[in-house]
């Protein structure tokens, strides 16, 4: 999507340029004794960074210069609580930054709204979890958080499920250098276990043992979802015939199984 787009309101992508570590440090400097100059550089020298949080969001169908926009916003809110004391590269701060703000903006322009309230007892359940996580050194059950608010915890799990951001299945998780691990492959799928897989197999195999009327009785039956009565009418007998047949089928099968 970015890869085929040159310009992004207006930024010629190709033209960036790349800050290192050691003239981002001497232009935060300059930036804290007021140059203006400095700034204007330090941004336009992190722009990239902004390109490659946006290519994250590819997936969500939205504008791409409406997401640049955001990103920058992002980091120039990273520019300005950046504290250079701290032992931390300023792309390490800057990236959560980005993406907060851009997840910001796609919540609240999500097509499925989310009521003011319920954004607002999220919100300060999330606080609450950090207050009393730096108080008891461990992670607060909902029942924890419920209590704190003094409000039903049913409504905490209402309120912090509304503003979860809905994820692609095929957004990778991890990456060690060779095939990435996306979300998919982390959930399980109750339809698709070996047993069911197994059993599919012993049936197909089974299907085989069986002469060509009783096959036909069954696939109409079971994988077609026909009545007897319809299976009757289709093939030229009688119910009381396609009863006697379809039970000794089932029997032949189960010796095979």
């Amino acid at each position: 999507m970015i890869s085929n787009k040159v310009e992004i309101c207006g930024v010629n992508t190709a033209k960036l340029p790349v800050l290192k570590n050691e003239e981002m440090r001497e232009l935060i400097v300059q930036m804290r004794n007021g140059d203006n100059s400095a700034r204007e550089k330090f941004i336009k020298g992190n722009l990239r960074l902004v390109l490659s949080v946006i290519q994250r969001f590819n997936n969500r169908g939205e504008n791409v210069d409406d997401l640049f926009q955001v990103g920058c916003i992002g980091l120039i809110k990273a520019i300005d609580n950046f504290d250079l004391n701290q032992n931390v590269r300023f792309s390490t701060y800057a990236v959560p930054m980005v993406i907060g703000e851009i997840r910001r903006y796609l919540r609240d322009n999500n097509s499925i709204r989310v009521s003011r309230s319920l954004r607002d007892i999220a919100y300060k359940a999330l606080q609450v979890r950090d207050k009393l996580i730096s108080k008891n050194n461990k992670e607060p059950t909902i029942s924890d958080i419920a209590k704190e608010l003094k409000i039903p915890r049913e409504d905490v799990v209402f309120a912090l499920d509304a503003i979860q951001d809905p994820i692609s299945l095929f957004e990778p998780i991890y990456h060690d250098g060779g095939d990435a691990i996306f979300v998919m492959d982390q959930i399980s799928d109750n339809k698709n276990l070996d047993d069911s897989w197994i059993e599919n197999i012993s049936i197909k195999q089974a299907l085989h043992k069986l002469n060509k009327r009783e096959k036909l009785i069954l696939t109409l039956r079971f994988f077609e979802g026909k009545t007897q009565m319809e299976v009757a009418d289709e093939i030229g007998i009688s119910q009381a015939q396609v009863s006697r047949l379809e039970k000794t089928a089932l029997s032949h099968m189960r010796k095979y199984i």
